[in-house]
């Protein structure tokens, strides 16, 4: 599985969306992405990945976009 796979299967299954409904989300774009979906999001990704996320980077994930540039980013996850 790719990472790009991984990013998108930890949305879908966080947030209970499907796979096209990804571009452009952004947080509280949806009902199911609130402050409890995010930390769910946020656990999800995690685990894909096998990282710690820092405080500012869970906060700063606010979109479908930003979280991919925040993990290639700060993570060095390549997507």
């Amino acid at each position: 599985m790719t990472n790009a796979e991984k990013y998108n299967q930890a949305f879908c299954e966080a947030l209970e969306i499907a796979e096209d409904q990804l571009e452009g989300l952004e947080y509280q774009g949806i009902e199911q992405w609130d402050s409890v979906g995010h930390m769910g999001l946020i656990a999800a990704l995690e685990d894909a990945f096998d990282i710690m996320m820092d405080t500012d980077d869970i906060i700063d994930l606010s979109s479908y976009e930003k979280g991919k540039e925040i993990l290639a980013g700060n993570y060095e996850i390549a997507f």
